[in-house]
């Protein structure tokens, strides 16, 4: 493979302001990096033009982008999700989606099949599936023929369709069973993640207990915080060892409560999101969601009656808003999906940092966050023209 040169950056971790940093790349991977010395010869060079040099984000939580969804169960439409994951600076994420007990789950299949492949973006690095192990009373956006009770031979079903895909499922712990569930999945090196749950706060503790480490989108599908009835959301800011998705497009959580949120974990817990559906990367308009017609305006996406689905805003515009939102740091923003998002997926010695020997899944971003360039594998799949 033909060696890469990203000449004249400015490193997204380091304090120095001038563009004299580099990083070479072969084989796929991070070779050398470099300051003020000279850099190495190369096959080809990106000149950075002073933009600053990131690792390339991780979306742990996204179901479908460019028109396509996980749900259409072919690989040109994870292909489509990749490459428009790509525009907005992510180079790994998760194909996010739901299980339908009774069914075929096609996509599953083609998800599990698709990992590892090169899609011509993002790397597809796993599944995240949103239940079915949920609370039918938080359930949100998913129907109700995508929900069932926790029992191990359901579970046994679902492994059978994603194989070694799974990496990450969204459970209820108060659920009959749901403590077992949580115990199972650990067991199987699977991130269990609360969410769409109505556990109290005891209960939410249990499963924290129980393994589950992790949780989906904050605040969203779970009840509030009450001053005498704390519930889940008391449960996760008192446990440092859990890391929660937020979703910083002011729509899911005003901006007040994201600083809120931010202030409560800290910048190491925070892993940014986009919760993305099929209108990500799409003008305005009016689509149809597992069968459901939404509109999407302003980046947020919604049922005709109003129920919040899903977001239109790409991670790179999320991250810009998280910083604006709680006046953190452009590098500590990128770290919630890059570094922190790595380490949720127990990939962090692989990709999220920029490193000698990490995949050389890389991106240029403009002081506004806009992507310039997407480097995936040591290859370039993304670049703004201008157009």
């Amino acid at each position: 493979m033909a060696s890469l040169l990203i000449s004249k950056c400015r490193r997204y971790d380091s304090a120095q302001t001038d563009a004299d940093s580099w990083v070479l790349v072969q084989d796929g991977t991070i070779k050398q990096v470099g300051g003020r010395d000279a850099p190495p010869e190369a096959d080809r060079v990106l000149d950075a033009g002073g933009r600053l040099l990131a690792p390339g984000f991780i979306d742990v939580h996204i179901q479908g982008a460019g028109g396509a969804d996980v749900l259409d169960a072919t690989p040109e439409a994870l292909a489509t999700i990749a490459r428009t994951c790509a525009r907005c600076g992510v180079t790994s994420y998760l194909a996010t989606t739901v299980y339908k007990p009774g069914r075929d789950n096609r996509h599953l299949e083609v998800a599990s099949e698709c990992i590892g492949h090169d899609l011509g973006g993002a790397r597809l690095r796993g599944i995240h599936l949103e239940g079915p192990f949920i609370s039918p009373r938080k359930r949100g956006m998913i129907q109700p023929d995508c929900l069932m009770e926790p029992s191990p031979s359901d579970l046994d079903e679902i492994l059978s369709k994603t194989g070694d895909g799974l990496a990450m499922m969204t459970v209820a712990p108060e659920l009959p069973g749901g403590l077992d569930l949580a115990r199972a999945l650990v067991d199987r090196g699977i991130v269990a993640s609360l969410g769409h749950t109505s556990a109290t706060y005891d209960e939410t503790l249990c499963g924290f207990d129980a393994g589950i480490n992790h949780v989906t989108h904050l605040f969203n599908a779970m009840p509030s915080l009450h001053h005498r009835d704390p519930g889940p959301l008391g449960a996760i800011f008192e446990r440092d060892e859990v890391t929660v998705q937020v979703i910083a497009d002011g729509v899911h959580s005003h901006p007040s409560v994201v600083r809120l949120a931010y202030a409560a974990v800290g910048p190491g817990r925070c892993v940014a999101i986009t919760d993305g559906i099929q209108a990500l990367g799409l003008p305005d308009g009016h689509y149809t969601y597992n069968g459901i017609a939404y509109e999407a305006c302003n980046g947020a996406a919604r049922y005709k009656d109003g129920t919040l689905i899903g977001t239109a805003l790409g991670l790179n515009r999320v991250l810009a808003r998280l910083a604006d939102f709680t006046g953190c740091s452009q590098a500590t923003a990128i770290r919630t999906a890059t570094k922190n998002a790595a380490g949720v997926l127990g990939i962090d010695r692989q990709t999220g940092s920029i490193e000698v020997g990490q995949d050389a899944d890389l991106v240029l971003l403009d002081s506004d966050f806009s992507v310039h360039t997407t480097v995936v594998a040591g290859r370039i799949v993304y670049r703004d023209n201008g157009d």
